[in-house]
């Protein structure tokens, strides 16, 4: 008997419903965000629009500062991805392969920092942020994303992963540590730099709490905490509120797509040794 063979995994006729079923909130949120306030509000509820309408981009894009609050996000990002792909290199670098006194207490005393509730720093770091000035300005904004024990982690372990003998065969030709680490190591990390990246780039994108704290003024505002000023307690604009998901969502979905082959390089190496 001729065994029936399926051109793709059978895995993926699970996985496929529920790819669609984890995609049906997105899909909803763009075509409200072409609804108009009639449609938004009906009973019961209109999941397609009749006809494409633009009130929502056009009031968001007209009554309120979203493309300042879009560029203060994509500042606020943008220095936090720098500052993460090159501190957390260094220092994952450092515990994984420089020997100093001290160096297995202080990666714990790291990695424990990640059991620690944020709540608990908002304080402090508040006060301190407000003796140097910083308070409501995108610096405190970006300040507490210029690096994290995750990102230090993430780097060690792939440095681990690296076999030692391509450094040993730099410092045999005469390279120091850090024109091996420049131009042998950080090559071969393309992949963990990427992942980093990314994820820096969404927890940074859509944080929320802390810049409400920190951030009072309008035009200072990231685009969360802009958006989540349309949520009133007698009336939310929907429509605006659905076009500002859609801008805010748009270059997190391009970043995604475009770096999720990097994924899977940098877990097939991170964790193979600790």
């Amino acid at each position: 008997m001729r065994r029936f063979h399926l051109p793709f995994s059978p895995w993926h006729l699970l996985l496929m419903p529920l790819a669609l079923l984890f995609v049906l909130p997105l899909v909803q949120m763009v075509l409200t965000s072409f609804m108009s306030s009639a449609e938004i509000n009906k009973f019961p509820p209109q999941l397609i629009p009749t006809s494409l309408h633009l009130e929502g981009y056009r009031a968001l894009l007209t009554e309120t500062p979203a493309l300042r609050w879009f560029g203060n996000t994509v500042l606020v990002s943008a220095v936090s991805v720098g500052a993460h792909l090159v501190l957390c290199s260094m220092a994952g670098y450092g515990f994984a392969r420089l020997r100093f006194a001290g160096r297995g207490v202080a990666f714990l005393v790291i990695i424990a920092t990640v059991m620690i509730p944020i709540q608990l720093l908002m304080i402090p770091t508040y006060l301190m942020f407000a003796r140097l000035g910083i308070v409501d300005t995108l610096a405190a904004a970006f300040v507490p994303w210029l690096a994290s024990a995750f990102g230090i982690f993430l780097m060690r372990q792939f440095f681990l992963a690296l076999p030692v003998e391509l450094e040993e065969a730099a410092r045999i030709d005469g390279a120091g540590t850090w024109r091996t680490f420049r131009s042998i190591v950080l090559p071969l990390a393309r992949p963990a730099l990427a992942t980093l990246a990314v994820f820096t780039l969404l927890s940074s994108w859509n944080d929320l709490l802390w810049p409400l704290v920190a951030i009072s003024d309008n035009h200072t505002f990231t685009l969360q905490v802009g958006l989540a000023n349309f949520q009133g307690m007698r009336r939310t604009e929907w429509s605006q509120l659905m076009a500002g998901n859609v801008l805010a969502t748009a270059p997190l979905i391009l970043a995604f797509l475009f770096a999720q082959r990097k994924f899977i390089a940098t877990m097939s190496f991170t964790g193979l040794k600790g």
